[in-house]
């Protein structure tokens, strides 16, 4: 096994402090590439989609479950299977409580191909309390880049679209697959992925803290059971 190099403390301090720079100059690049990310235009969804949940059939307006913004996983668990796709578990084991994303006006839910009859007893077997809908047989995930239209085998792609509500109206902001759901599952991360952003007022563009209504800063973080949705 190839272990680190041992280093007195002052050499390590000096290489830590190099590395240091360099791990501020990707902060913020990635502060820049996010608020180009919340620059992109939106696109409005005029497609009438039906799920099924827990509470039985509901509209893409539904899953809103009245917030201004949804995050949405593309969940691969294929009609014909008993279980779900062991990676897609894997990401959905990190994600955190709700309750932070709620106080940004944030909705996040799974959404599979799967019937929902094959969905409920592996959601309970997993221990899961996430909203999870079945978009079975429809054309969601296909329509959402993460299933090609003309396969319609096992090729489905784990990913994540964000949409944006404004009234009755729903717009789809961003959509992402395969390598560019690493690194997500915190509540800062999934925010990172949408229009509005962490809605603090530092952000670029400017005004997007205020959309929601207050601007929400870190000093207002509570405990995940102090939070009035």
């Amino acid at each position: 096994m190839s272990l680190p190099e041992i280093v007195p403390r002052a050499e390590w301090r000096a290489a830590r402090e190099e590395l240091l720079e360099k791990e501020k100059a990707v902060i913020r690049a990635l502060d820049a590439l996010r608020a180009e990310r919340r620059r992109l235009p939106m696109v409005p969804v005029d497609r009438e989609y039906v799920f099924e949940g827990g509470d039985g059939k509901a509209t893409l307006l539904d899953l809103f479950q009245g917030r201004q913004q949804l995050v949405v996983h593309h969940f691969v668990f294929d009609p014909e299977w008993e279980t779900g796709c062991r990676c897609c578990s894997a990401f959905l084991d990190q994600i955190g409580h709700l309750a932070h994303l709620h106080a940004r006006r944030t909705t996040f839910a799974a959404v599979s191909r799967a019937p929902f009859t094959r969905i409920l007893p592996f959601k309970a077997r997993m221990g899961w309390t996430v909203p999870w809908y079945s978009s079975h047989p429809g054309d969601f995930d296909a329509d959402f880049g993460v299933l090609p239209k003309e396969d319609a085998g096992t090729t489905q792609r784990p990913g994540v679209s964000c949409f944006l509500r404004d009234g009755d109206r729903v717009f789809h902001t961003y959509s992402a697959s395969g390598r560019g759901l690493e690194g997500l599952g915190s509540t800062t991360s999934l925010l990172d992925l949408t229009a509005l952003g962490r809605q603090e007022p530092w952000e670029e563009p400017q005004g997007r803290a205020h959309a929601v209504g207050a601007p929400v800063v870190r000093e207002q973080l509570r405990y995940h059971d102090e939070y009035d949705d």
